[in-house]
Parts: structure tokens; C-alpha cells; sequence
């Protein structure tokens, strides 16, 4: 659905209904429950390997297991859309996610815990494209942005979780229990905010293809006579920008703790902070976002935000402490706020694609980083130091920099008049 306002001005001046106000409320939900199941986890990577004995080129691999899963799995994502509709989906695999987790936290394995890594990175990726489609139907109903609080409620969830699991940690709570009652409380969120989701399914292909057809094209050549070389070449850009975001998040969930506990020396407590700093950061960047976006415009922001990561990153791994590190990964959360959520976006809008096409090719890919992102980074920490491991922050900003000039830099009247 998509709202239709004459003019800028009616646009704005238009309350949104309580139907809308009311999905508004469902998809934050999502989105948060999506950030506490995952945040849960994170802060028990360090104490899962060094229970199962694992290595730092081992423990990436399976931490890459997620990602593997999430891009194996994720190109279901629109059609599963089409014939579930959005938030049904990311109703259903987010409790799959759930399930899937306890399976992890009492895996005793390695040869376990990378099966069920990678079918808890499947339908997570499936979960995150359902609320992300859903998030963007509501947006249009609003007529502002209204995208990057949603991944601010997300950083709300994750900083909730992790912090939460830091605690439990702390107090030698069971990693088992702790994820079990995440879990369920996870779930029972879910369902309860289903119920107010926007009614009536998401734009499908058929109907895409009826109005072609009605314009006296059949729908492949309507298809392929709209996909344009430079419509391709922005989706590959979109793809890139999504992987830097991915990259940054990835480094936080996966070797913060690992760095700031081993390499310099913090206490099993402490050495959570940096993770927390970032996803804190990203919350208060998110929230930021939409007026700054609707301001500035995407280009502008997200060029800002590949600015602080790269400076951010590369000050504190040249001058390492753990006040600085800390700062440092606060700094690259808050400028990679409105990377990923800008990327989906750019993506969902392009034109010559079918619904949902674009956002589920970036969704997909963008998850080359979290694959890409632990084997990489725990081979070189093995080879040389996990400090040198780390530069993948400050490469993935400098990726941004070169990658935001394919995103809408129009302010809030130009776009929300065109829709």
C-alpha cells in the first residue's frame, strides 16, 4: 500500500490513522524482539568457545555459520512474502530463530553448533526481510521516514539483551536458562503485536504484472524493458553498502569482547562494553536518523556516518586502550546507524523489479559480511594479532564513502510528494 498525498503539505499535515499507528507499534516489536534474541546470544560466543576448545580460526568458521545460513536461506524471503505476507513471516521464523538458539546455547559441539548456527542464521534472515518489508508498508502509510526508528528500536532490543546477558553472566547464570526465557518472551511479543499488523497482503507479483499487462505489455517484456543497466548498477552499490553496515555490526557481536578481554586485558564484564557501546550508539543514531534524513537526505548522512567509522575505528586501533577502543566502537555503531536501513531502502524503491526483489537481493547479500566478515578476521587474528584482524572496521567505512553517492539525497517534501 502507498499513500498518495497531493502535495507536500497535505502529506505532513495528515495524521496517521490508528490502524497505522497501531502497525507502527507491531513492527517496533519485531524489530526489537529480532534485536533481544540476537544480542542474547553474542555475549556467550566467548564462553561457547572456550567450552567447545576452539581456536580463533575455528571459532570464526562457525560463527560464520550463521551468515552461510542467513544467505542460503534468505533468497526465500520474497517469496515467501507473496504468499504469507511480511509480518506473518516475520512472525513465523522469528520463533524458529528462538528455537533455534536454545538448540545452540546447549549444543556441546563443534559439529553441532554449526548446523544449528545455520539454521538459526536462515530464518533470522527471513524474520529480519519480513519486518523490514512490513516497516517500509508502514512508512509509506505515515508519509515521513520513519525506517531508521525501527532499527533504533532494534539497537534498543540488543543493548536490552546483551546487557542483560552480561549480567547473567556475571552472576554464573546457566547461558541454557537465560536463552530459554528469552526466547519465550520473545515469541509471546511476536504473536501479540501480529495482531495489529496492516491488514491485507503485500503488493504482489501478479498484481505488478495485471497492471502491465493492462498497459498492453506482457509482463517479461515489461520486466526486462525496465531493468536498466544503471538500476543494476545501483543495486550492486546498495549491495556494497549494505556489507560495509554488515561488516561493522558483524566485528562488534563477534570479536569486542574477544579483544577487549584478551588482547587488552579487561574484565570478563567490561570486555561486553565495546559491543554495547556500538549497538548503543547505532540506537541513538537510529533515532536520530529519520528527522536527520528527512532534513539532509540519505547521501548526506550516510556519508557522515563513513566519515566517523573509518576515523572513529582507525584512531582507536592505533592507539589502543580500553577507553579508546570502547569510544572507538561507539563511534563506528553511531555512523553505521543508517547504513543498512538506507541500503534496504534504496533497494525496495528501485524501479523495473518486482515487489520485494530488491530488498531481498540486499537483505541476501549484505550478509556476505557477517559470512565473510569471522573467518577472515579470526585467520589473520591467528596470523598476526586479532588487533590487525580488526582493520576490516575502518576498510568497511572507507567502502561507504565510495558507495553513498547512488542513494536519494531528496529531502522529506520531494520524496514522500513523488510516491
Amino acid at each position: 500500500m502507498t499513500s498518495t498525498p497531493a502535495t507536500s503539505s497535505d502529506a505532513s499535515s495528515l495524521a496517521p490513522s490508528k490502524k497505522t499507528r497501531n502497525a507502527r507499534v507491531a513492527v517496533s516489536t519485531f524489530f526489537f524482539t529480532n534485536g533481544v534474541l540476537y544480542a542474547s546470544m553474542v555475549p556467550h560466543y566467548p564462553g561457547i568457545k572456550a567450552d567447545l576448545g576452539l581456536d580463533n580460526s575455528t571459532y570464526g568458521l562457525a560463527i560464520a555459520a550463521y551468515p552461510a545460513g542467513a544467505i542460503t536461506l534468505g533468497l526465500l524471503a520474497g517469496w515467501l512474502i507473496r504468499r504469507m505476507s511480511s509480518a506473518l513471516v516475520s512472525v513465523v521464523f522469528s520463533c524458529v530463530t528462538a528455537a533455534s538458539l536454545i538448540l545452540v546455547a546447549m549444543s556441546g559441539s563443534f559439529f553441532l553448533l554449526v548446523p544449528l548456527l545455520f539454521l538459526a542464521g536462515g530464518a533470522d534472515a527471513l524474520a529480519d526481510v519480513g519486518q523490514n518489508a512490513h516497516g517500509l508498508r508502514v512508512q509509506k502509510e505515515y508519509g515521513r521516514s520513519i525506517n531508521n526508528s525501527f532499527h533504533a528500536i532494534w539497537s534498543i532490543g540488543a543493548v536490552s539483551g546483551s546487557s542483560l546477558a552480561a549480567l547473567l553472566i556475571t552472576l554464573d547464570v546457566p547461558r541454557t536458562a537465560h536463552i530459554i526465557g528469552v526466547a519465550v518472551l520473545a515469541a509471546t511479543l511476536q504473536f501479540t503485536a501480529y495482531r495489529h499488523r496492516l491488514p491485507g497482503s503485500d503488493t504482489s507479483v501478479d498484481e505488478v504484472e495485471l497492471t502491465d499487462a493492462a498497459d498492453g505489455a506482457t509482463p517479461n517484456t515489461a520486466a526486462r524493458r525496465s531493468v536498466s543497466p544503471r538500476t543494476i548498477f545501483i543495486l550492486a552499490a546498495l549491495v556494497l553498502l549494505g556489507v560495509a553496515g554488515a561488516l561493522i555490526e558483524d566485528a562488534g557481536s563477534s570479536w569486542a569482547a574477544l579483544y577487549l578481554g584478551g588482547s587488552l586485558g579487561a574484565a570478563a564484564g567490561l570486555a561486553t562494553s565495546g559491543y554495547i557501546a556500538l549497538v548503543g550508539a547505532q540506537f541513538v543514531g537510529r533515532l536520530l536518523g529519520d528527522p536527520l534524513v528527512d532534513r539532509f537526505g540519505q547521501r548526506t548522512i550516510a556519508y557522515a556516518g563513513g566519515a566517523l567509522v573509518l576515523g572513529g575505528m582507525s584512531f582507536a586501533l592505533a592507539f589502543p586502550s580500553i577507553p579508546a577502543t570502547i569510544v572507538g566502537f561507539g563511534l563506528a555503531g553511531f555512523g553505521s546507524a543508517t547504513l543498512i536501513p538506507a541500503a534496504f531502502q534504496g533497494a525496495d524503491e528501485l524501479p523495473g523489479l518486482k515487489p520485494g526483489t530488491g530488498l531481498t537481493v540486499v537483505s541476501w547479500l549484505l550478509r556476505l559480511g557477517f559470512l565473510l566478515s569471522p573467518p577472515i578476521v579470526g585467520l589473520v587474528a591467528d596470523a598476526t594479532s586479532l588487533r590487525t584482524g580488526l582493520l576490516v572496521l575502518p576498510l568497511a567505512g572507507l567502502v561507504v564513502l565510495l558507495t553513498t553517492g547512488v542513494l536519494d539525497n531528496r529531502k522529506r517534501e520531494d520524496v514522500f510528494a513523488r510516491q
